[in-house]
């Protein structure tokens, strides 16, 4: 199980770190307008992006049921 979990761990870097390479450009414009954001809005949307992932690992287990 543990190597599921470091090998999805990797794949989120690997996304991760390609869409900063590829879209400096617009992940720093995207930053630039979050600063205008007040902090309970960004809080909100961190909750709701939390549920969805631990709906899908949830899901994903149950569903797969990993071993």
């Amino acid at each position: 199980m543990l190597k599921f979990i470091l090998l999805g761990m990797g794949f989120a870097l690997l996304i991760e770190g390609l869409i900063y390479f590829l879209f400096a450009k617009q992940v720093r414009n995207m930053f630039e307008a979050i600063r205008s954001y007040e902090p309970e809005k960004i809080r909100s949307f961190s909750i709701i992006i939390i549920i969805i992932g631990l709906c899908l690992i949830y899901f994903t287990f149950k569903f797969y049921e990993l071993s």
